[in-house]
């Protein structure tokens, strides 16, 4: 299986330079030229709306980024994205872009400089051009990981998600990052990615990540993950797919391990856990995602499962909304009745079930069974 994924990641890298541009961006904040790399999806539409990603260490991982993003909005549900890489290779910029005080951890003068390029300049001019949804995620490598977490100390973070890989931390880095996590009420997505070859004793990485995980905060979600085997360039490679899918998790249909870790142990009605669910992607994306058939489909297992009955009303109307034409709807609404105890309501809502069309697992067959029963018990 890890074979046949690397072999279509592999595929959709070959076919990148049809949606991806290359621009020399002439800086007013840096009196300089900087070369950036810009990421479209091919069916690119002022009707939707894209997260946005913001690449540092472009030469680095603005290839594989794409690749990623390409990858699972194809195959695993998830939403398309803008990237937007920052090349910063040549002549060793990235270590003057993301230069910090040794005694403060601040940015230096072209570190402040650089900031305001991005979140003023490079991100703006996206922004007003295309149809970009109001989250974003940053990614960083090395000094480039330590720089990105300077928006958190904004009163408003720019960004939503933030992946750090191996970051190499300013001084007091690792303690005042949680202490800022603990303030916001923002959702905040932080992965940490390192590799297994750093002094678990004396890294403050180590620190940051005992820092983080001690906060009791359900608007910060964070993950470590750490890859022994892996070298300071190949961890890119392991974690940067984890992260990406950790980050936009919600996009994918419910899985059996979720319904039966999430939904199924919940004591909540089960109806609240789709609509919580999509409304989150709402707040979080700033648009609206339909709700899948194979959610629906969860969410009606779990409310017979649970003998949740009142949930089944709710989704019927969820159904008949989403999908006006089929059975869903008024097959829901008359088992709902059915349990209710009104044989009436639930026999006239499976004839019009019976009278629309199929869908999934339900059939004409099912509906008139259903029928037929009420008939023997109720008379009809």
């Amino acid at each position: 299986m890890k074979k046949c994924l690397f072999v279509l990641i592999g595929l959709l890298c070959t076919n990148l330079g049809a949606q991806v541009k290359k621009e020399i961006f002439e800086s007013f904040k840096l009196q300089e030229r900087r070369n950036v790399s810009y990421y479209f999806p091919e069916d690119y539409s002022e009707e939707k709306k894209y997260p946005l990603i913001l690449v540092l260490d472009a030469e680095y991982l603005f290839d594989q980024v794409v690749a990623i993003s390409k990858f699972n909005s194809q195959f695993q549900g998830m939403p398309q994205t803008i990237i937007i890489g920052i090349d910063q290779l040549e002549d060793e910029l990235r270590w003057e872009d993301c230069a910090f005080d040794e005694q403060t951890g601040l940015p230096t003068e072209k570190g402040k400089l650089f900031f305001e390029f991005l979140g003023m300049e490079i991100i703006p001019s996206i922004d007003t051009k295309y149809s970009t949804a109001p989250f974003k995620m940053v990614i960083g490598y090395d000094i480039t990981a330590n720089f990105m977490n300077y928006w958190l100390f904004k009163d408003h973070s720019l960004f939503n998600s933030y992946i750090s890989i191996s970051p190499l931390l300013a001084p007091e880095m690792e303690s005042r990052i949680p202490e800022r996590l603990a303030t916001m009420d923002k959702h905040i997505f932080y992965n940490l990615i390192t590799a297994g070859n750093r002094d678990k004793i004396t890294n403050n990485i180590l620190q940051l990540d005992r820092g983080i995980k001690s906060l009791e905060k359900e608007n910060i979600h964070y993950y470590s993950d750490e890859y022994p085997n892996a070298s300071e360039l190949s961890v890119i490679t392991y974690g940067l797919g984890k992260a990406w899918e950790r980050t936009f998790q919600m996009f994918k249909p419910i899985s059996p391990k979720e319904y039966k870790t999430e939904i199924l142990v919940s004591n909540d009605p089960v109806i609240n856990y789709l609509e919580d669910r999509y409304n989150m992607i709402e707040e979080l994306f700033g648009f609206e995602k339909p709700m899948e058939l194979n959610d629906i489909m969860a969410i009606y297992a779990a409310s017979l499962k649970k003998e949740d009955f009142e949930s089944l009303k709710p989704l019927s109307d969820i159904c008949k909304k989403l999908f006006p034409d089929t059975m869903l709807g008024f097959y829901f609404e008359g088992e709902y009745f059915e349990q209710l105890g009104e044989p009436k309501k639930a026999f006239k809502a499976f004839e019009k079930a019976f009278q629309m069309e199929e869908i999934d697992f339900l059939t004409k067959d099912m509906a008139l069974e259903k029928i037929d029963a009420l008939k023997a018990d109720f008379g009809y």
